[in-house]
């Protein structure tokens, strides 16, 4: 039950969403990039992030109002043909000008747009920053670190010419479903159009793409492009049964039945021109890596010491996993005591309700604690995964782009049994929403998670760029950070200052759930490094899961498959260790004016930047700047 619930919930639905991304951009609509138990992450943010060696901020001299000018119109210029070229990035972050497009992918098009890139990369770069105001300064950081990251995409991650996942995915069109930001018709144009450029899409992948590429590349796309014409054949149908509109429903059909064949065929030409001649050649290899890390989170540990942090870590918390399964059971294994909890479940007619239920109980528990503050009374509805999402769904975040003016619900989106499968069957599903399991989940997805620092980005004065440009190790680091921070301040205890023996073995199975999470997520941080930097294959980083936080074959295997095209995986861990070296810091700094929610709050409201820039902006010591550890 343990490691089928791991499966569906992290490392199918995490793998779905980040290869499903297709060409969209690693912009980040919601602020989050990827993650976790759901499609969220929502469209697949790239992090977006600085460069190394700036002063604080607050020291930029200041500028004429004619130099931010100018620099706003440069930051406005590139914004715009990013866009241009990555509408479905627009459509996800709520502008829809650019409904019913997607990148073209010839080669003459990746070429301009990289070409392009560089370009802005050099204006950035030379630009005299003593000119500039702070904000603008700030900006112009950010905008460099996102050119470089997209460059790193190109020409170190050979996005277009050495991984088929790329074009796989990229008919996405679940937001056209998923959000009413348009009448239904309206959408379902945009649907249209997209699906039309497939034959295109295809043929310039085949174009494209090197003559012998990496094995678990070439694998993931075949499921990948299998499960989008699945997508599109049954449950995007299924979706529109109700349009009315007989002559946009067979311009539909058509473009829909072209766009299923030319996927199928797809995966023909994969399995019959690739997939023989695939290699092992996946890893970005050490300066690569270390470049990676520098640009995202600008990390200037080398990869061996951040590996080194990680495999203690991974050693702690499987202690602490061991601690919790011994209160509660101490003569079992810590792994037989886990799966015992498991069976602690709802009904199949209880799961949504209870949900509801719990969620509300936790952000009580945040504004009793005075944990951190609620910017708006606007709660997060908690609803069935809708049908067509339900294959790559356990559960799921569905939050608006931050500039989404229509469809602004947010839905904590909860995957029930198939209303087909034996009572068996449904009852090894609903162990994967044990009571404890399911309120870690809610903490990271909702509360005070994903949710949470989302309408808090939303409520700040942060402006366009910082609610666009987001860290990848920020977003997923807060909220997987929150999970361990809401069960040590008590989550789970009646009574915090004197727990019966109850409380403490309702507190002990919270935090045996909590460690399960963070077991997974330092595995993923030691096989990244270890594939890429390293030599670990991928049949290696699978025993590696195995063994460190007790996985079985196939969920481990998928787990590592992941960790050989996605490396920043690691930065759940990386983010969460960040976050705790943060608070200690600024704890100390601010001595008696110090609380957890004044901390949160502070946090929070400087957008989504890398950590290690969070530090120059809360510290007031320079000196700690480069401490993120």
């Amino acid at each position: 039950m343990l490691n089928n619930r791991v499966f569906w919930r992290d490392a199918r639905v995490e793998r779905a969403a980040e290869v499903f991304s297709g060409l969209s951009s690693r912009f980040s609509p919601t602020g989050f990039p990827d993650n976790t138990a759901c499609v969220k992450r929502h469209f697949f943010p790239l992090c977006l992030v600085l460069v190394v060696g700036c002063a604080r901020l607050e020291s930029t001299a200041p500028s004429s109002s004619s130099d931010d000018a100018a620099f706003t119109r440069v930051s406005e210029e590139f914004l715009a043909g990013y866009l241009a070229w990555r509408p479905q990035t627009g459509t996800a972050l709520g502008l829809h000008e650019y409904d019913g497009k997607i990148t073209d992918c010839s080669r003459e098009s990746i070429a301009a747009e990289r070409a392009r890139l560089l370009k802005f990369e050099r204006t950035l770069a030379q630009w005299p920053v003593k000119q500039l105001g702070a904000g603008s300064h700030h900006d112009l950081r950010l905008l460099l670190a996102a050119v470089r990251g997209e460059l790193f995409r190109f020409d170190a991650m050979h996005s277009y010419t050495r991984n088929p996942m790329t074009y796989a995915g990229a008919l996405d069109v679940n937001i056209y479903i998923k959000r009413d930001f348009a009448p239904l018709e309206q959408r379902v144009g945009s649907v249209v159009a997209i699906l039309r450029r497939a034959p295109k899409l295809l043929a310039d992948a085949r174009a494209n793409l090197e003559p012998s590429l990496a094995r678990p590349f070439v694998e993931t796309a075949i499921e990948v492009a299998n499960g989008s014409a699945d997508f599109l054949g049954k449950d995007l149908v299924d979706a529109l049964k109700d349009v009315k509109n007989a002559a946009l429903m067979a311009e539909f059909n058509a473009a829909n039945q072209r766009a299923v064949t030319e996927l199928r065929a797809f995966v023909k030409w994969l399995e019959q021109e690739r997939l023989p001649r695939a290699h092992a050649r996946y890893a970005l290899g050490r300066a690569e890596y270390a470049r990676m890390l520098r640009n995202d989170e600008l990390l200037t540990l080398p990869p061996e010491r951040v590996l080194e942090i990680g495999m203690a870590e991974l050693k702690r918390e499987q202690a602490a996993f061991a601690a919790a399964a011994r209160e509660i059971d101490p003569t079992r294994k810590p792994i037989d005591v886990f799966k015992e909890i498991q069976k602690d479940h709802p009904t199949e007619q209880g799961l949504i309700p209870d949900t509801k239920k719990n969620l509300e109980g936790i952000r009580q528990f945040l504004i009793d604690r005075k944990i951190v503050s609620m910017p708006t009374e606007v709660r997060v509805r908690v609803e069935e995964t809708p049908q067509f999402a339900r294959a790559t769904s356990f559960a799921s975040m569905d939050t608006p782009g931050p500039f989404e003016t229509k469809a602004t619900e947010a839905y904590y989106y909860v995957t029930p049994p198939d209303a087909k499968d034996t009572p068996e069957k449904k009852d090894e599903w609903l162990t994967a929403f044990n009571y404890y399991t399911t309120d870690i989940v809610s903490i990271h997805e909702a509360y005070p998670g994903h949710y949470l620092q989302f309408i808090h980005l939303n409520a700040s004065s942060a402006n366009r760029l910082r609610k666009i440009l987001t860290s990848y190790a920020f977003t997923e680091g807060w909220a997987h950070y929150t999970e361990k921070m809401a069960v040590d301040e008590g989550f789970g205890l009646n009574n915090y200052a004197a727990p019966s023996p109850a409380d403490r073995l309702r507190a002990a199975k919270y935090r045996l759930a909590q460690s399960d999470e963070a077991l997974l997520r330092l595995c993923r941080l030691c096989v990244s490094i270890r594939i890429h930097c390293q030599g670990m294959t991928v049949e290696e980083g699978a025993k590696f899961f195995e063994d460190n936080c007790y996985y079985e074959q196939k969920p481990a295997r998928s787990e590592a498959i992941r960790g050989s095209y996605d490396p920043g995986y690691l930065y759940y861990t990386l983010g969460k260790l960040q976050v705790l070296k943060l608070r200690r810091d600024w704890q100390a700094q601010e001595g008696a004016k110090y609380s957890l929610q004044r901390f949160h709050d502070e946090m929070l409201r400087h957008g989504a930047p890398p950590i290690r820039l969070l530090r120059e902006i809360m510290l007031k010591d320079r000196a700690q700047w480069n401490e993120v550890f």
